[in-house]
């Protein structure tokens, strides 16, 4: 076919599907369907078009000699499907509700194409493993009929992931079964078990573990494209097709798998590794994609439609209708049956009885199930009768579902209301409303004024107004409880604080690791409180706070090898997140103030405040505490930080001059180099000086003071550096050899065993007397803050002691006074000592009248 007649016939489609949204909108059709009658129309006219004008006759001939085959469906419209549903899905919430997806995504297919396989074998007469073969194909789901009738009926939110996410992974569990039954077939001979479930799994979980090595390669080669927007959008088209290719045709694994597991990557991290920017324009541009996937795959799947039931048979009707009521009760036992049985016994997400209805009913067939029966029917391999009976049974099933379920599920979700908001979401809406509707009429009356608008239009615009307050008045936020209330506040602003920490990254104020980091940890904790409330905010926050997996592993590497870089790193990032959080649970507080309480009332809305100003005190500690032990890092901190917010007000400046054509776009890109160039010095980092180093430390030990160097040499070489975080234990062991530390800066809490504490500071030492007596440390120790220690083991004291006089001595009395004090507390405790009485000194004597 000539190119120009290609690009007229893609162009003609393209158009003619451009009117299909709003026209299926209007006949209250879902777009799929009206696609598939659309597409069936044209598969009929594309024959008989002698009639048309001579535009018309060249369009239906282009169309009539394009090539469809299945190898175009799965290689250029598929992987733009499965990656453009990948990115537009919430990875938390899908992650949230895994264990069901899975579910749907797996066993479901497995049940269905065993429930087929096996009921279709027994009533016709074709083999085990062409049943099974139909049986996989037709398990697949496509969501973009449901999501559609979804979105148009404002339907929940985590229903639409439910089955996003199962049509996500059970279009590769189908194909991954689909390509080992076709081997079985090619091989003869009845499909073993064992081998048809390891070919499955070998597909499946390679094909995951493909798309997220190549997900992540590609996400770090973002960093060299910030910048170019449209580089970094075309290297993601690039991946969605490599991604597929690499992994069928060089792994030998799940393309499709691959696909999503690559997009799901990319969602997860694109808004921190690509620039801000390019993450909004990516959104779009993937919608756009598709679309135009979406749409042609369904119409030319349609066109296929006559050709592929042009020699069904009654018999095949009926085995048709056979296979439309297995798959529907083998839907029904894993939705009615398994997903309530998984909730009871904790192992999933529980999923109300109106959501199952709706995902049972929910499942239509579509382009993906043709495309694989347009494959059969192209293996010559696979007898005739083979091909004929899975092409008409999946057309016609396809179709059996798209007009039957299609058609009445719109229906069912408004008659288990799911089309409504919850009673929370409708107080809260109309008390906006309220809220609102008062601050429009106030700025409608000052236009008004200032405009000189006549008395009798501002009469008719107060009666909208009075209209719209008077229908919301009975049903505002008041209705709800105080904990309702609460947890809806909280809920608002876990979404803005967010939205807040993506705002510092669009503002460049903080890099995109540190981003990464703010990012998860918002979602964790905006998970914490929809589930918990105020109660779960408070226990995210306490957890939020403790120090993290990488920090504890680089304290432990410090302390055994004494690897040092990896915990300045950790420390630097925990002190640069703590600021961060600061400045944002600060605006937060005034966010809650400003646009929370007019909405939940003052009361409510100060509970929020306090809970966040815990937050903020909690903060403002861990930020002091390492201050005060880093005053010269945190300074540079703050400097980077105020810096950076005046390079982006500086650019925003630019642009916002620029817009209003103060300046000129060579002018305005003049600037932004100069101000690049005046802020630069901001990518050299600050050195974390944690200075541990035994020659360091020991000087800052008054029990050294009075030695010379070599002595000091000496005893540096056998004292090792340790860093103690705030509250943690202090280990009186290294592996089974006692030790004994000297405090360097920094506080110490000896708890004895009277129940008694003790606070040690910088110059005192502990654990002495386990190492001079030979007995174990009976105290427990933790540090008050970032403390500085010296650890000399067992094997070292006899050592330092016998080389230095002077410090033996000093040691030796602290160990003398120490004992007499454990001494004196064993009398009392044995009762060989009691608690004497103070003297009677007798009457005081009265005072001289001369005195």
């Amino acid at each position: 076919m000539k190119v120009g007649l290609l690009v007229f016939g893609l162009a003609g489609l393209l158009a003619l599907v451009s009117f299909m949204p709003p026209l299926a909108g209007r006949l209250r059709l879902p777009y799929s369907v009206l696609l598939a009658i659309v597409g069936f129309i044209l598969g009929v006219i594309i024959h008989v078009h002698d009639w048309a004008p001579a535009v018309m006759v060249d369009f239906l001939d282009t169309l009539e000699h394009f090539e469809i085959s299945s190898e175009t469906f799965l290689y250029v419209f598929l992987p733009v499907l499965l990656f453009e549903t990948a990115l537009s899905m919430n990875v938390r919430r899908l992650m949230d509700d895994i264990s069901p997806i899975l579910v749907m995504a797996i066993v479901a297919v497995v049940v269905c194409t065993l429930a087929v396989g096996f009921s279709l074998a027994a009533v016709s007469p074709y083999s085990l493993v062409v049943c099974l073969m139909l049986g996989a194909i037709v398990a697949t789901t496509d969501p973009v009929a449901v999501v559609g009738i979804f979105r148009e009926v404002g339907a929940p939110r985590r229903l639409m992931n439910l089955v996003e996410g199962e049509a996500l992974f059970n279009d590769a569990a189908s194909i991954a079964l689909y390509s080992v039954l076709l081997t079985v077939m090619f091989q003869g001979g009845t499909p073993s078990a064992a081998a048809v479930l390891q070919g499955f799994l070998i597909s499946f979980l390679g094909g995951g573990l493909a798309g997220f090595v190549i997900g992540k390669v590609t996400t770090s080669l973002f960093i060299w494209l910030r910048g170019w927007p449209t580089a970094e959008v075309t290297l993601t088209v690039a991946l969605a097709y490599l991604t597929f290719f690499v992994s069928e045709h060089y792994l030998g694994v799940s393309g499709v798998v691959a696909t999503v597991i690559a997009g799901l990557v990319v969602n997860s991290t694109g808004r921190t590794r690509l620039s801000p920017t390019t993450f909004e324009q990516l959104s779009s541009a993937w919608a756009q994609f598709g679309f135009w996937a979406n749409s042609l795959i369904f119409v030319f799947a349609a066109m296929l439609i006559p050709r592929m039931m042009a020699e069904i048979t009654w018999i095949e009707v009926l085995l048709i209708l056979v296979l439309f009521i297995v798959t529907f009760l083998a839907r029904a036992v894993i939705v009615h049956g398994l997903l309530p049985l998984l909730g009871w016994m904790r192992l999933s997400t529980r999923v109300s009885r109106p959501y199952r209805d709706v995902m049972l009913v929910g499942g239509l067939r579509g382009a993906v199930s043709l495309a694989l029966a347009l494959a059969v029917t192209e293996q010559p391999a696979v007898p005739h009768d083979a091909r004929q009976f899975i092409a008409v049974a999946t057309t016609g099933f396809v179709l059996m579902t798209l007009f039957i379920n299609g058609l009445t599920l719109r229906p069912l979700i408004f008659r288990l209301g799911l089309n409504q908001l919850s009673p929370v979401d409708r107080a809260l809406r109309d008390q906006a409303q309220a809220v609102e509707l008062e601050a429009l009429r106030a700025k409608t009356d000052e236009i008004a004024r200032n405009e000189h608008i006549a008395h009798e239009v501002m009469e008719r615009i107060h009666n909208v107004f009075d209209a719209g307050q008077a229908g919301v008045g009975a049903a505002q936020v008041q209705q709800l409880t105080r904990e309702q209330k609460i947890a809806v506040g909280m809920g608002i602003l876990a979404g803005r604080e967010e939205e807040m920490f993506f705002e510092t990254l669009k503002a460049r104020v903080v890099d995109w690791r540190t981003a990464e980091s703010l990012l998860a940890r918002a979602e964790r904790l905006g998970d914490a409180v929809r589930a918990g409330g105020l109660r779960g905010f408070q226990d995210a926050i306490d957890r939020d706070l403790h120090y993290s997996l990488g920090l504890r592993i680089a304290l432990r590497l410090h302390h055994l090898p004494g690897f040092q870089r990896w915990l300045e790193r950790e420390l630097a990032r925990r002190f640069n997140n703590l600021m961060c959080k600061w400045s944002v649970a600060r605006r937060l507080i005034h966010f809650a103030e400003t646009d929370v309480q007019p909405l939940l009332g003052a009361d409510v809305t100060q509970a929020i405040i306090a809970a966040h100003r815990q937050r903020l005190d909690r903060l403002d500690t861990a930020l002091q505490a390492l201050g005060l032990q880093y005053p010269v890092y945190a300074q540079w901190l703050q400097e980077v930080y105020l810096t950076r917010m005046a390079r982006s007000m500086e650019r925003l400046r630019y642009r916002e001059m620029l817009a209003e054509n103060l300046i000129s776009g060579e002018t305005y890109s003049d600037l932004i180099d100069q101000a690049e160039q005046r802020w630069d010095y901001l990518d050299d980092r600050g050195v974390l000086d944690i200075a541990l180093t035994a020659e360091v430390l020991i000087q800052r030990v008054p029990l050294f003071e009075g030695l010379d160097e070599s002595t000091l040499a000496a005893i540096g070489r056998l004292l090792k550096p340790r860093l103690a975080l705030p509250d943690q234990e202090i280990p009186m062991k290294v592996g089974r050899m006692r030790a004994m530390y000297f405090v360097a800066s920094g506080a110490v809490v000896l708890d004895l065993p009277d129940g008694t504490t003790a606070e040690l500071g910088s110059g005192q030492i502990f654990g002495e007397m386990a190492l001079a007596e030979g007995v174990d440390f009976e105290a427990r120790a933790h540090s008050l803050g970032y403390s500085r220690l010296l650890l000399l083991q067992e094997k070292d004291f006899k050592t330092l002691l016998e080389g230095n006089q002077t410090l033996r001595e000093k040691i030796e009395d602290v160990v003398r006074q120490r004992m007499r004090a454990v001494e004196v507390w064993q009398q009392f405790q044995s009762g060989e000592r009691q608690h004497e009485p103070l003297p009677d000194l007798g009457p005081p004597v009265p005072a001289s009248p001369d005195a």
